[in-house]
């Protein structure tokens, strides 16, 4: 049984509805782990489909803006209350709008082996590799939806457009779009229904690799207007069959970049990836034969014969760019035919706006926002996870650089006890105080949430099992287990493994993260 709020406790209002916003792995363990501390859970997945960035779709997603750098977008605008359509003729348009296909393309494979990524709620089949298809997991998360019960909570094709809390301070207003296709998607006609929700406490599982980033390169504009099928972000790459024979440029130099510069590898003629020594930077020597690592980009060339010709309609298929990329070091590839921005993604929650500041500095967020102009980070959030200012918010999987599903999942948990009672926060002054020590130790920016440095990911998960444990015990309610012996054991191994194998181009990232 749960016991009252503690002196130096949050005091949070007993909480008994939850909605949880995204159906991908992190929204579908929080909605179990919620339904077994006894909450009423809903949860609204904008997709068809359950699976979150595991999802393949052979189509790719609409062309962002060029730049893209406004995180309060996301990668949808949110519509004003009323004013969403109510039908329209092209299905196909209005449902690639509505909800975005996620990052996965046909060949994506997991590259840390499935015993690091399961959850604590099933096991992956018995016969599953190790390094396993996008659909292997995809099968996995979904099995896990069916099995906990959770499916049958997911309101599909249905977008969060806004969350905001009550002016009385008490529950959370949820304003939703859901989309509709006539004939089971083989008709003409799309429609949607806008519905008001309201809610005790809201989970913002909607993920990281939504608001594709698209830097303000001098000229890449021009480019993608003028040879707009030759211009795309990673989001959008599907397989390397519309490259063969191609010269392919990859600005970027991360996880992504490589793995398809490998899959371009005996496809592509030649790939370029461009890297500006980033702190997370790839090593050069982990690129396939065919690919060569070149320094970054400075501007994007379109020759005066292009300008002045007819553009699009004039350039043919097996026609290089009629335009050059000059590098930093003065060197200009003129012979592209291709460019493809592994440039990563922006911190974005579309449906949190007032959580959001396009113009402040990343130094700006204050104690009220958690977005920033620049989109690199979460601010104000106690442990990743709980608002500071509210912390009848909590967001999952924001950490990164770490066994994603098994953080996730441990996090998930953590969100269950603190909301059902069975463990407290520490008064609001505590949290913030714990935040701002580790803003002072690990300073502003995406690697706020690295946990890539030596023993960080298994010192953040027990300390989450420290806490809550200590009040489970205070409150007579089961312990929380953290890590196996076998986890830490399989953790340790591939940390071991990529060290030896030079992942990234910066060795020091190993210890600082």
């Amino acid at each position: 049984m749960t016991t009252p709020d503690k002196p130096g406790e949050f005091p949070l209002k007993p909480i008994r509805t939850v909605a949880v916003v995204g159906a991908g792995i992190s929204g579908i363990s929080a909605a179990a782990h919620l339904m077994r501390a006894g909450l009423s859970v809903t949860v609204f997945e904008r997709s068809a489909a359950s699976g979150g960035v595991w999802s393949y779709d052979a189509r790719p997603p609409l062309n962002p803006p060029y730049p893209n750098e406004r995180p309060s977008a996301g990668d949808y605008t949110p519509s004003a209350p009323g004013q969403h359509h109510s039908h329209t003729q092209d299905t196909g348009t209005a449902e690639l709008s509505h909800a975005p296909p996620s990052a996965a393309y046909a060949g994506l494979r997991t590259n840390i082996p499935t015993s690091l990524m399961a959850t604590s709620l099933a096991a992956y089949p018995a016969d599953t590799p190790e390094i396993a298809s996008c659909a292997t997991v995809l099968e996995y998360i979904r099995q896990v939806s069916r099995e906990t019960g959770v499916e049958a909570l997911v309101l599909h094709r249905t977008r969060v457009e806004a969350a905001t809390k009550n002016p009385d301070g008490g529950q959370w207003s949820l304003r939703t779009l859901t989309l509709t296709l006539d004939g089971d998607g083989g008709g003409d006609t799309a429609r949607w229904a806008e519905r008001q929700w309201t809610f005790d406490a809201v989970v913002a599982a909607s993920g990281h690799y939504l608001a594709a980033r698209v830097p303000r390169i001098p000229g890449l504009a021009e480019w993608k207007a003028r040879f707009p099928a030759r211009v795309a972000h990673a989001k959008q790459y599907r397989s390397p069959e519309p490259f063969r024979g191609r010269n392919v440029l990859l600005v970027g130099a991360g996880v992504s970049a490589g793995d398809i510069a490998r899959e371009l590898d005996g496809v592509a003629a030649r790939t370029y990836q461009s890297a500006r020594g980033g702190r997370f930077d790839t090593a050069p020597a982990l690129l396939p034969p065919h690919a060569e690592r070149v320094v970054g980009v400075k501007r994007f060339i379109v020759h005066e014969q292009a300008v002045a010709g007819s553009g699009v309609a004039g350039l043919a298929d097996e026609s290089h760019v009629p335009g050059g990329v000059e590098l930093l070091d003065g060197r200009i590839l003129d012979d592209m035919d291709s460019v493809v921005l592994a440039t990563g993604y922006m911190t974005a929650y579309p449906y949190l706006a007032q959580l959001h500041s396009d113009t402040a500095g990343l130094d700006g967020a204050g104690e009220e926002l958690v977005v920033t102009g620049d989109g690199a980070m979460s601010h104000n959030l106690y442990r990743d996870i709980f608002y500071v200012p509210d912390p009848t918010l909590a967001f999952l999987a924001v950490p990164f650089h770490l066994s994603v599903i098994p953080t996730l999942d441990f996090q998930a948990q953590v969100v269950a006890r603190v909301f059902s009672g069975q463990a407290g926060l520490p008064a609001r002054e505590k949290m913030r105080a714990e935040h701002q020590a580790r803003v002072r130790e690990r300073g502003l920016g995406r690697h706020f949430h690295s946990y890539l440095g030596e023993g960080a990911e298994l010192r953040y998960v027990a300390g989450l099992v420290d806490w809550v444990n200590r009040d489970a015990r205070a409150r007579g309610v089961p312990l929380m287990d953290g890590h196996s012996d076998a986890f830490v054991a399989n953790y340790r191994q591939l940390r071991e493994r990529a060290m030896a194998r030079g992942v990234f181009a910066d060795p020091s990232v190993w210890e600082t993260g």
